[in-house]
């Protein structure tokens, strides 16, 4: 017997950050994501790709916050973001690797031993991002 899921996909991601501008900056001017929102006195900025909306929320104060740690927090390990083809990952893999706060953790890879590729970074603030190209 088969049962419908009472969801239909992610409405958005919210993440805490430790510098909000800079996080910001790289949505927009690295991803091109677009500004669509934003609470000055929370502070806080929501971004969109046209399918995911991104909440960042900048930590009360950083220099206390716990930083990201995938293997020893419970709770996100990473995130996924889609991008159109693996031109445009390897595009993105170039273009990051002299973007400024920005660790690659692995360059784009085979995910398994079908047609996707990968990629692992750390964005500004730590949080682990992967990129998935499923076609050629």
């Amino acid at each position: 017997m088969s049962t419908q899921a009472i969801t239909r996909g992610a409405h958005h991601i919210g993440l805490t950050v430790p510098n909000l501008d800079a996080t910001n900056n790289f949505f927009k001017n690295t991803l091109g994501y677009e500004q669509i929102g934003e609470i000055p006195d929370y502070p806080s900025v929501f971004l969109t790709d046209g399918v995911t909306m991104i909440t960042l929320w900048q930590a009360e104060d950083p220099t206390t916050a716990t930083p990201f740690d995938r293997k020893n927090v419970i709770g996100l390990h990473h995130f996924a973001l889609g991008v159109e083809n693996h031109a445009a990952l390897d595009s993105l893999y170039a273009q990051l690797q002299s973007t400024h706060d920005i660790n690659i953790e692995f360059a784009p890879e085979p995910l398994g031993t079908g047609t996707v590729r990968h990629m692992m970074t750390n964005i500004p603030g730590g949080i682990r991002v992967e990129f998935i190209s499923a076609s050629a």
